[in-house]
C-alpha cells in the first residue's frame, strides 16, 4: 500500500521545470505563454480605461454638448416650422409629403430626448439618471437614424420615378402606398431596435463607468450585429441612392420641358442628400465597421485601435444627430408647394399681427 502511495506521491516542483517531449521548453513556461496569449485578447480594465479615456476629455464633452444643443435649439424650430406645410400638402394628395412627415415626426421624436444628452456631456460622458432612460433614448437614437435614412430613399426613388417616368408617375406614385411603406419602414425599424431597450443593461447603460452607449470593448455577438446595421442600414440604402440620383442629375440636365429654375431645385436636391449622407452617416458608419472587424479579424490590435477611435466614434455620434436639423432644409429643396405653403402661412400670420396691432391701438 505505502508503494502505491509513493507512486502517485507527485513532486510538482519537478513536473513544473520538466521539458515538455519534442520541446526546450518546460511545463511552467508553456503555461506562462498561454496566460500571456489569453491576456493580449482581452482588454485589460476595460471599464477603467473607458472612463478614463473618456472623463479626462473635458474639452471633447463640452464640444458635444454645443453640437447636441445646437440640433435641439435648431433641429425644433425648423421642424415646427415645417410641419404645417407638409400636412397641406398631403391634404393635395401630394405623395412626397407623405415621407416628409414621415422624417419630420421621426426628428421631433429624437429632438425630444436631446436635453438627456446634453446633461449626459454636461457631466462629462456620465449618466446619472436611470438607467431605462439611456435605454430609451438609444432606441429613440438609432430608430430615428435608420428611418430617416430609409425615408431618404423613398424621396429619392419617388423624385427618380417623378422626372423618368413624368407620363406614369400619377398612377405609379399613390398616397396610399406611400403610407403602407411608411408604416414598413417603421415597424421595421423599432422591431428592431427593440432589443435596445429590451437589453439596456449589457449594450446601453454601464453601471460602472455610468456611461451610456459608450461600450468599450463591444462583445462578438455585437461586432456581428454592427456589421449587418452597417450593410443594412447604410451600404443597402446608398446603392439605392446613388443610382436614383445618377438618373434625376442626368434627367435634370437633358431635360427640355424643364424650366432652369426646377432643374437647380432638382440638382440642389441631389446635392442636399449627397451631403447629408456624407457628413451626417459616413463617418459614423465607417468607424463602426472598422471597430467590428479589429474585433473579429484582429484581437490583438484590437485594444490599442479601440482606444484610438473611442473618442472620434463619441464626435461620429453627434455628426448623426444633425441630420436632424438639417432634414427640414431638405424639405424646402425637395418641393416647391412647401416653400410656397410657408409664404401663405408667414404671410397671413404677418397680417394678422399688423391686424390686432391696429385694433388694439385704436381709441
Amino acid at each position: 500500500m505505502s508503494r502505491c502511495m509513493q507512486t502517485f506521491d507527485l513532486d510538482w516542483t519537478s513536473l513544473h521545470s520538466a521539458p515538455l517531449p519534442g520541446s526546450s521548453l518546460t511545463a511552467g513556461d508553456e503555461f506562462k505563454r498561454v496566460s500571456q496569449v489569453g491576456k493580449k485578447k482581452m482588454c485589460p480594465n476595460s471599464s477603467a480605461n473607458s472612463s478614463d479615456t473618456l472623463h479626462d476629455n473635458r474639452e471633447m464633452s463640452n464640444v458635444l454638448m454645443s453640437v447636441y444643443i445646437l440640433v435641439f435649439i435648431f433641429g425644433l424650430v425648423f421642424n415646427l416650422l415645417t410641419f404645417a406645410p407638409i400636412v397641406q400638402q398631403i391634404r393635395r394628395k401630394n405623395v412626397l409629403g407623405v415621407y416628409l412627415i414621415c422624417l419630420s415626426i421621426s426628428d421631433i421624436f429624437y429632438i425630444g430626448t436631446m436635453p438627456l444628452w446634453i446633461y449626459y456631456y454636461r457631466n462629462n460622458h456620465q449618466w446619472l439618471i436611470s438607467s431605462w432612460s439611456c435605454s430609451l433614448s438609444g432606441f429613440f437614437y438609432y430608430t430615428n437614424m435608420y428611418s430617416s435614412i430609409y425615408f431618404l430613399c423613398c424621396i429619392s426613388v419617388d423624385r427618380c420615378v417623378s422626372v423618368s417616368f413624368p407620363l406614369h408617375a400619377r398612377s405609379i406614385r399613390r398616397l396610399r402606398t406611400a403610407w403602407i411603406i411608411c408604416l414598413v419602414i417603421f415597424s421595421v425599424t423599432v422591431a428592431l431596435h427593440v432589443i435596445i431597450l429590451l437589453n439596456g443593461k449589457d449594450n446601453g447603460f454601464n453601471s460602472v463607468t455610468r456611461t451610456c452607449y459608450e461600450a468599450f470593448p463591444i462583445s462578438t455577438q455585437q461586432a456581428i450585429f454592427n456589421l449587418l446595421r452597417v450593410g443594412f442600414g447604410f451600404c443597402l440604402p446608398l446603392l439605392i441612392l446613388v443610382p436614383c440620383y445618377t438618373q434625376i442629375w442626368a434627367k435634370a440636365k437633358a431635360s427640355v420641358g424643364l424650366d432652369e429654375h426646377s432643374k437647380q431645385k432638382l440638382k440642389r436636391l441631389v446635392v442636399g442628400v449627397i451631403v447629408i449622407f456624407s457628413i451626417c452617416f459616413l463617418p459614423y458608419h465607417a468607424l463602426l465597421l472598422t471597430r467590428s472587424l479589429y474585433k473579429l479579424m484582429d484581437e490583438e490590435s484590437y485594444c490599442a485601435t479601440e482606444k484610438k477611435l473611442h473618442g472620434i466614434f463619441s464626435a461620429s455620434l453627434a455628426l448623426c444627430s444633425l441630420n436632424s436639423m438639417v432634414d427640414p432644409v431638405l424639405y424646402m429643396l425637395a418641393s416647391t408647394g412647401i416653400q410656397e405653403d410657408m409664404r401663405i402661412c408667414y404671410r397671413m400670420k404677418r397680417e394678422k399681427a399688423v391686424t390686432i396691432r391696429t385694433i388694439s391701438t385704436k381709441p
